[in-house]
Protein backbone atom coordinates (compact mmCIF):
# COMPACT_ATOMS: atom_id res chain seq x y z
CA UNK A 1 0.00 0.00 0.00
CA UNK A 2 1.26 3.48 -0.84
CA UNK A 3 1.41 6.05 1.91
CA UNK A 4 1.35 9.74 1.05
CA UNK A 5 2.54 12.56 3.29
CA UNK A 6 2.22 16.07 1.92
CA UNK A 7 4.28 19.09 2.81
CA UNK A 8 3.54 22.66 1.71
CA UNK A 9 5.09 24.11 -1.46
CA UNK A 10 7.23 21.11 -2.15
CA UNK A 11 8.81 19.06 -4.90
CA UNK A 12 7.36 15.54 -5.00
CA UNK A 13 9.50 12.52 -4.08
CA UNK A 14 8.58 8.85 -4.53
CA UNK A 15 10.37 6.60 -2.02
CA UNK A 16 10.46 2.99 -3.22
CA UNK A 17 11.59 0.91 -0.24
CA UNK A 18 10.21 -2.40 1.06
CA UNK A 19 11.68 -2.11 4.55
CA UNK A 20 8.89 -0.30 6.45
CA UNK A 21 11.07 1.18 9.18
CA UNK A 22 13.56 2.66 6.71
CA UNK A 23 10.76 3.90 4.44
CA UNK A 24 9.20 5.68 7.41
CA UNK A 25 12.48 7.28 8.49
CA UNK A 26 13.21 8.50 4.96
CA UNK A 27 9.67 9.77 4.47
CA UNK A 28 9.51 11.63 7.79
CA UNK A 29 12.88 13.31 7.24
CA UNK A 30 12.06 14.31 3.68
CA UNK A 31 8.72 15.79 4.78
CA UNK A 32 10.57 17.70 7.51
CA UNK A 33 12.77 19.13 4.73
CA UNK A 34 9.65 20.42 2.97
CA UNK A 35 9.03 17.75 0.31
CA UNK A 36 5.81 15.98 -0.64
CA UNK A 37 6.53 12.27 -0.17
CA UNK A 38 4.87 9.04 -1.21
CA UNK A 39 6.20 5.59 -0.28
CA UNK A 40 5.69 2.34 -2.17
CA UNK A 41 7.14 -1.03 -1.14
CA UNK A 42 6.56 -3.17 -4.24
CA UNK A 43 8.42 -2.95 -7.53
CA UNK A 44 5.53 -3.41 -9.94
CA UNK A 45 3.29 -1.07 -7.94
CA UNK A 46 6.05 1.54 -7.91
CA UNK A 47 6.54 1.21 -11.68
CA UNK A 48 2.86 1.88 -12.32
CA UNK A 49 2.89 4.81 -9.91
CA UNK A 50 5.94 6.22 -11.67
CA UNK A 51 4.24 5.89 -15.05
CA UNK A 52 0.92 7.39 -14.01
CA UNK A 53 2.25 10.50 -12.29
CA UNK A 54 6.04 10.99 -12.44
CA UNK A 55 7.39 12.72 -9.33
CA UNK A 56 10.22 15.24 -9.23
CA UNK A 57 12.65 12.64 -7.84
CA UNK A 58 12.68 8.92 -7.01
CA UNK A 59 14.55 7.30 -4.13
CA UNK A 60 14.81 3.70 -5.31
CA UNK A 61 15.86 0.59 -3.42
CA UNK A 62 17.50 -2.12 -5.52
CA UNK A 63 16.12 -5.29 -3.92
CA UNK A 64 12.31 -5.14 -4.11
CA UNK A 65 9.40 -7.59 -4.31
CA UNK A 66 8.15 -8.38 -7.84
CA UNK A 67 10.59 -6.13 -9.74
CA UNK A 68 14.06 -4.93 -8.73
CA UNK A 69 15.12 -1.31 -8.87
CA UNK A 70 17.69 -1.77 -11.63
CA UNK A 71 15.11 -3.24 -14.01
CA UNK A 72 12.50 -0.64 -13.04
CA UNK A 73 14.90 2.17 -13.90
CA UNK A 74 15.92 0.52 -17.19
CA UNK A 75 12.26 0.21 -18.21
CA UNK A 76 11.42 3.84 -17.52
CA UNK A 77 14.56 5.15 -19.21
CA UNK A 78 13.71 3.04 -22.27
CA UNK A 79 10.26 4.64 -22.21
CA UNK A 80 11.85 8.07 -22.32
CA UNK A 81 11.34 9.13 -18.69
CA UNK A 82 14.07 11.40 -17.28
CA UNK A 83 12.94 11.64 -13.65
CA UNK A 84 16.10 11.83 -11.47
CA UNK A 85 16.79 8.64 -9.50
CA UNK A 86 18.88 7.99 -6.39
CA UNK A 87 19.53 4.30 -5.76
CA UNK A 88 19.75 3.04 -2.19
CA UNK A 89 21.34 -0.39 -1.84
CA UNK A 90 23.18 -2.68 0.55
CA UNK A 91 25.08 -3.81 -2.56
CA UNK A 92 28.06 -1.50 -2.42
CA UNK A 93 30.58 -3.16 -4.71
CA UNK A 94 31.97 -1.09 -7.57
CA UNK A 95 30.24 -3.37 -10.06
CA UNK A 96 26.87 -2.75 -8.42
CA UNK A 97 27.34 0.99 -8.60
CA UNK A 98 28.27 0.73 -12.27
CA UNK A 99 25.16 -1.40 -12.91
CA UNK A 100 22.98 1.19 -11.21
CA UNK A 101 24.46 4.07 -13.19
CA UNK A 102 24.22 2.12 -16.44
CA UNK A 103 20.54 1.46 -15.65
CA UNK A 104 20.01 5.22 -15.66
CA UNK A 105 20.49 6.33 -12.06
CA UNK A 106 21.71 9.83 -11.29
CA UNK A 107 23.22 8.88 -7.91
CA UNK A 108 23.94 5.73 -5.88
CA UNK A 109 24.12 5.58 -2.08
CA UNK A 110 25.18 2.47 -0.18
CA UNK A 111 23.37 1.32 2.97
CA UNK A 112 23.93 2.09 5.76
CA UNK A 113 24.28 5.79 5.09
CA UNK A 114 24.17 9.00 7.08
CA UNK A 115 20.86 10.87 6.82
CA UNK A 116 22.48 14.31 6.44
CA UNK A 117 24.43 13.03 3.42
CA UNK A 118 21.28 11.50 1.92
CA UNK A 119 19.32 14.75 2.37
CA UNK A 120 22.19 16.75 0.90
CA UNK A 121 22.25 14.54 -2.19
CA UNK A 122 18.48 14.86 -2.59
CA UNK A 123 18.69 18.63 -2.33
CA UNK A 124 21.60 18.86 -4.77
CA UNK A 125 19.94 16.62 -7.36
CA UNK A 126 16.65 18.50 -7.22
CA UNK A 127 18.46 21.80 -7.53
CA UNK A 128 20.43 20.56 -10.52
CA UNK A 129 17.44 19.14 -12.36
CA UNK A 130 15.12 22.07 -11.58
CA UNK A 131 17.43 24.28 -13.61
CA UNK A 132 16.71 22.25 -16.75
CA UNK A 133 13.16 21.01 -16.13
CA UNK A 134 10.21 23.35 -16.01
CA UNK A 135 7.35 20.88 -15.96
CA UNK A 136 4.43 19.90 -13.75
CA UNK A 137 3.22 16.30 -13.51
CA UNK A 138 -0.08 15.26 -11.96
CA UNK A 139 -2.79 12.73 -12.64
CA UNK A 140 -0.93 11.34 -15.64
CA UNK A 141 -0.72 14.82 -17.23
CA UNK A 142 2.60 16.56 -17.95
CA UNK A 143 2.60 20.34 -18.41
CA UNK A 144 5.60 22.06 -20.01
CA UNK A 145 5.55 25.67 -18.85
CA UNK A 146 8.24 26.66 -21.35
CA UNK A 147 6.29 25.65 -24.45
CA UNK A 148 2.78 26.23 -22.99
CA UNK A 149 1.85 22.67 -23.94
CA UNK A 150 0.40 19.79 -21.95
CA UNK A 151 0.43 16.07 -22.66
CA UNK A 152 -2.77 14.74 -21.14
CA UNK A 153 -3.26 11.37 -19.49
CA UNK A 154 -5.34 10.37 -22.52
CA UNK A 155 -2.31 10.87 -24.77
CA UNK A 156 -3.70 14.02 -26.37
CA UNK A 157 -1.67 17.24 -26.45
CA UNK A 158 -3.12 20.68 -25.89
CA UNK A 159 -1.70 24.18 -26.17
CA UNK A 160 -2.45 26.43 -23.21
CA UNK A 161 -2.90 30.19 -23.23
CA UNK A 162 -0.57 32.56 -21.40
CA UNK A 163 -3.17 33.14 -18.66
CA UNK A 164 -3.87 29.42 -18.25
CA UNK A 165 -0.16 28.74 -17.84
CA UNK A 166 0.22 31.61 -15.36
CA UNK A 167 -2.69 30.50 -13.18
CA UNK A 168 -1.64 26.84 -13.18
CA UNK A 169 1.98 27.68 -12.38
CA UNK A 170 0.94 29.94 -9.50
CA UNK A 171 -1.41 27.35 -8.01
CA UNK A 172 1.24 24.62 -8.36
CA UNK A 173 3.90 26.80 -6.69
CA UNK A 174 1.52 27.19 -3.75
CA UNK A 175 0.38 23.55 -3.74
CA UNK A 176 -1.97 22.79 -0.86
CA UNK A 177 -2.52 26.48 -0.07
CA UNK A 178 -5.48 28.70 -0.88
CA UNK A 179 -4.57 31.33 -3.47
CA UNK A 180 -6.96 34.26 -3.48
CA UNK A 181 -8.48 35.71 -6.63
CA UNK A 182 -6.80 39.04 -5.81
CA UNK A 183 -3.39 37.38 -5.78
CA UNK A 184 -4.12 35.63 -9.05
CA UNK A 185 -5.01 39.02 -10.56
CA UNK A 186 -1.79 40.59 -9.27
CA UNK A 187 0.54 37.74 -10.25
CA UNK A 188 -0.94 36.65 -13.58
CA UNK A 189 -2.43 39.85 -15.02
CA UNK A 190 -0.12 42.37 -13.35
CA UNK A 191 -0.97 45.97 -12.59
CA UNK A 192 -1.92 47.12 -16.09
CA UNK A 193 -5.05 45.03 -16.53
CA UNK A 194 -7.79 44.39 -14.00
CA UNK A 195 -9.91 41.35 -14.86
CA UNK A 196 -13.12 40.62 -13.03
CA UNK A 197 -13.32 37.68 -10.67
CA UNK A 198 -15.65 36.11 -13.22
CA UNK A 199 -12.84 36.20 -15.79
CA UNK A 200 -10.59 34.25 -13.43
CA UNK A 201 -13.38 31.76 -12.75
CA UNK A 202 -13.76 31.21 -16.50
CA UNK A 203 -10.06 30.40 -16.86
CA UNK A 204 -10.36 27.91 -14.00
CA UNK A 205 -13.25 26.25 -15.83
CA UNK A 206 -11.05 25.92 -18.91
CA UNK A 207 -8.20 24.38 -16.91
CA UNK A 208 -10.58 21.89 -15.35
CA UNK A 209 -11.86 20.87 -18.77
CA UNK A 210 -8.29 20.06 -19.75
CA UNK A 211 -7.12 18.27 -16.63
CA UNK A 212 -9.96 17.08 -14.41
CA UNK A 213 -11.47 13.59 -14.91
CA UNK A 214 -14.78 15.19 -13.86
CA UNK A 215 -14.78 18.99 -14.08
CA UNK A 216 -17.93 19.14 -11.93
CA UNK A 217 -16.16 17.28 -9.11
CA UNK A 218 -12.53 18.50 -9.24
CA UNK A 219 -9.65 16.33 -8.06
CA UNK A 220 -6.82 18.84 -8.52
CA UNK A 221 -8.11 22.42 -8.79
CA UNK A 222 -10.46 23.11 -5.88
CA UNK A 223 -12.70 26.11 -5.26
CA UNK A 224 -12.54 27.69 -1.81
CA UNK A 225 -15.79 29.62 -1.84
CA UNK A 226 -15.51 33.34 -1.32
CA UNK A 227 -11.68 33.24 -1.36
CA UNK A 228 -10.00 31.57 -4.34
CA UNK A 229 -8.54 28.25 -5.40
CA UNK A 230 -6.27 25.47 -4.13
CA UNK A 231 -4.24 22.95 -6.15
CA UNK A 232 -3.52 19.44 -4.86
CA UNK A 233 -2.26 16.26 -6.47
Amino acid sequence: MAVRQVARMSPSILVVEDEPSLAQVLSENLVDEGYAVETVGDGNAALERWRSDPPDLIVLDVMLPSLDGFEMCRVRRAEGDLTPVIFLSARGQAGDRVTGLEAGADDYLTKPFHLPEFLLRVRALLKRTSATHDTLSFGGHVVDFRSWTARLASGAEVTLTEREVGILRLLAEREGEVVSRDEIMDRVWGGDTFPSTRTIDNFIVRLRRHFEPDSDSPTYIHTVWGVGYRFTR
